[in-house]
């Protein structure tokens, strides 16, 4: 049995990649390299390099290397982007997965795991959030995710389809052996900036918005980290397997931390100052969004090992460092 992992060379997708072989599992990869690296990939795992809205392509991966699962991560995740160029993110969310979907059905794929975001909660009623609470997102980003989760729910009641939708809250950290992490350059994470700045690659921090009625004044976030939720799609997976039936859970843990605790979380881990300026609020952005994760944790067979916001920014931290010194060893090579 073979699972596909699109957009598997990108950020959370490598970390499932390395989740599901270092548990022995059969892996194809789809990716476009938009965003991805193929250096994020172990080693053997094939890397099919295109678009998974190419139906030929995914048909011939799927029939070639027996794919009986699918990991959908392929796609544009970033808010303000969406703002600016809603029909890219129409077309790469929800239009491209509209395509995956046909070709699963052709080819009878019957699991599919979709990594979808909290974003489609928009700014919830109360929090913590539940999978139950009304859908009401606040941009393109969000609405495109939310389309795909009611095209899947469709496919799935036609075709017997089984299927687990993963809404995440706030990504971070990194491998914890510093082996992948986030490459992206420009990425717009917030642990991602801080750990830049707190490596001297970033003048400082940014802050977008500092007057939301908050503690602190701004917005609240609930960090999950990255090889959690990996193992998150792990156990989904099993329970597909294991007959489980078509479900939504939220994958967070339950914590709220605020922008401004953030910066210090990386502050004290790096033991480093950096500059951080304050700025209006940013279309798009949510005031407090923290998961109610009772769900996730009654259904899937599923324990966090990094729930702990200094443990997601040390690894972060790690990663960023071991970014800067390749990017160092590289601009002294090419100038040598």
């Amino acid at each position: 049995m073979t699972v596909l992992v699109t957009g598997g060379a990108g950020y959370i997708g490598s970390h499932m990649v390395l989740a599901l072989t270092e548990a022995g599992e059969n892996v194809v990869v789809i990716d476009n390299l938009s965003t991805g690296f193929s250096s994020s990939l172990p080693e053997g795992v094939p890397l099919f390099i295109g678009d998974v809205g190419d139906e030929s392509l995914v048909e011939n991966v799927i029939v070639q290397h027996g794919v009986e699962s699918i990991v959908h991560f392929a796609g544009s995740v970033v808010v303000p982007e969406s703002m600016r160029d809603p029909l890219a993110y129409y077309r790469n969310n929800t239009m491209t997965t509209r395509s995956l979907l046909n070709t699963a059905v052709k080819c009878g794929v019957n699991r599919f795991i979709f990594s979808s975001t909290a974003a489609v909660y928009g700014n919830p009623d109360r929090t913590p959030v539940s999978e139950d609470a009304p859908t009401r997102p606040l941009s393109p980003y969000g609405s495109s995710k939310l389309m795909t989760e009611i095209m899947l729910h469709d496919v799935a009641t036609a075709h017997g389809m089984n299927y687990v939708v993963l809404r995440y809250f706030n990504v971070a950290g990194a491998d914890p052996q510093a082996r992948i992490g986030l490459s992206t350059a420009g990425a717009t994470h917030l642990l991602k900036i801080a750990v830049e700045a707190a490596t001297g690659q970033r003048a400082k921090i940014d802050v977008l918005g500092t007057d939301y009625p908050t503690p602190d004044g701004s917005c609240i976030r609930d960090f999950i980290h990255v090889s959690d939720l990996a193992q998150a799609h792990r156990a989904a997976l099993a329970y597909l397997r294991n007959g489980g039936h078509s479900t939504t859970l939220n994958c967070g843990y339950g914590r709220g931390y605020s922008v401004l605790e953030t910066i210090e979380a990386v502050r004290r881990v790096s033991g480093r100052n950096f500059a951080v300026q304050y700025s209006d609020r940013r279309p798009g952005d949510i005031m407090t969004m923290i998961a109610d994760t009772r769900r996730l944790r009654a259904t899937l067979d599923w324990t966090p090992q990094y729930e702990d916001l200094s443990t997601i920014a040390t690894h972060a931290l790690a990663w960023e460092e071991k970014l800067a010194r390749r990017h160092a060893a590289g601009a002294l090579a090419a100038s040598a």
